[in-house]
């Protein structure tokens, strides 16, 4: 079957009991036994819950991997891959990843000894001279966020091979749709599936999908022991929202085109961020193993911070705010935002400015959106 029907039909559809075709909601904590040692494939929805189960089975089909896993938040998600390590080991990871990410692995993890190198992934060699001898994954991003940096997957996991690395990548933003990086040998995906697999903002939550039997085993293991599943009403929520994931995608990209050459040929904009413009460094790379470049565009604006503090507040559909893959189109400032936890030092030295706007292109007409971004970069 392909993507749009796989979406909707994948997993135990329509439902057993009673033949629901709208997945039911178990929204139980514990299950009946049948008898001492025997139940009917689920006992505490800690361990599993047919709800979640019907979600984790259609990320996992839409990713092409071996298991899917859903969480309570893409940090929960994040928090349980980087379990797979143990003290002393070594991640190489991008530069510009999401803010918490980096608050995660610098702020968290690195106290617990695991150890983390953070550059720009545009380079073979750049990589192979940062792995150690106790270097054990690849942490990757691709778009990156906010900067949308394009990472060579086949080059990434080449390297992986070659050293015996572990691969993971935050599939977030492309989202299987536009982007199966298991396809490229990837070994690990993660989403934080509040964002475009559920659609809404109305949810909080995360997925983790694997390609061998040891990490299934391992990542089951770990979300059980650490307790970061997702509620089944949470995962209710995020399978209605992939059912329609295609056509959303669709419309996400053909706004934030729009918007990336709008903003490429203002006055007001010093640089634009966006895979699908042929000025992107990553363009070709992109073209090349993307189905499609995304609903996420950023840019940066001249003027400095009161330029920015006018462009945000003169906005009106464009709303402030954290998140990104909902209906309603946002706009945020990382370096007082998303990234407020990466230290200046840090933002200033991958590109990450006080100038850097990032927008997630919603679901708006588009000569609504493009008015709205005109008002906002007027003249003071």
């Amino acid at each position: 079957m392909k993507f749009e029907t796989l979406a909707i039909h994948t997993g135990e559809r329509p439902d057993k009991a009673f033949g629901a075709v709208s997945v039911p909601i178990y929204q139980t904590s514990t299950f009946a036994f049948k008898d001492v040692g025997k139940t009917k494939g689920y006992d505490y929805s800690r361990t599993a819950n047919p709800t979640r189960k019907v979600l984790e089975d259609t990320i996992a089909k839409l990713e092409g991997g071996q298991a899917g896993f859903a969480f309570a938040t893409g940090m929960a998600a994040e928090t349980t891959a980087i379990h797979l390590l143990k003290a002393g080991d070594h991640v190489i990871s991008g530069d510009d990843i999401y803010g918490g990410t980096f608050r995660l692995f610098q702020d968290v993890m690195h106290k617990f000894g695991l150890e983390f190198t953070y550059l720009r992934m545009n380079s073979r060699q750049r990589i192979e001279e940062a792995i150690r001898p106790n270097t054990k994954m690849l942490w990757l991003e691709t778009p990156s966020n906010p900067l949308l940096n394009i990472i060579d997957l086949e080059m990434a996991v080449d390297i992986a091979r070659k050293h015996n690395l572990m691969t993971v990548i935050d599939n977030t933003f492309a989202t299987p749709y536009f982007l199966r990086p298991i396809d490229y040998g990837i070994d690990l995906v993660v989403h934080s599936t509040t964002k475009y697999l559920n659609g809404h903002c109305d949810v909080l939550g995360g997925a983790v999908v694997t390609t061998t039997n040891e990490l299934t085993e391992k990542v089951q293991f770990l979300l059980n022991a650490m307790g970061t599943p997702a509620s089944p009403f949470d995962c209710w929520l995020v399978l209605r929202g992939i059912e329609t994931l295609p056509v959303r995608m669709k419309q996400h990209e053909a706004n934030a085109f729009a918007i990336a050459n709008f903003l490429e040929g203002h006055p007001a904009v010093k640089k634009v961020f966006y895979p699908g413009l042929e000025s992107h460094p990553g363009h070709d790379i992109a073209r090349r193993q993307m189905k499609g470049f995304g609903g996420m565009v950023s840019f940066e604006i001249n003027g400095g911070t009161e330029k920015v503090n006018s462009f945000l507040k003169r906005l009106n559909i464009f709303a402030l705010a954290e998140s990104l893959g909902g209906p309603a189109s946002l706009v945020a400032h990382p370096a007082t935002m998303t990234h407020v936890s990466m230290p200046e030092e840090h933002r200033k030295k991958v590109g990450i400015t006080k100038a850097t706007i990032r927008l997630s292109t919603g679901l708006e007409n588009i000569d609504d959106l493009i008015k709205d971004l005109r008002r906002g970069l007027e003249p003071s």
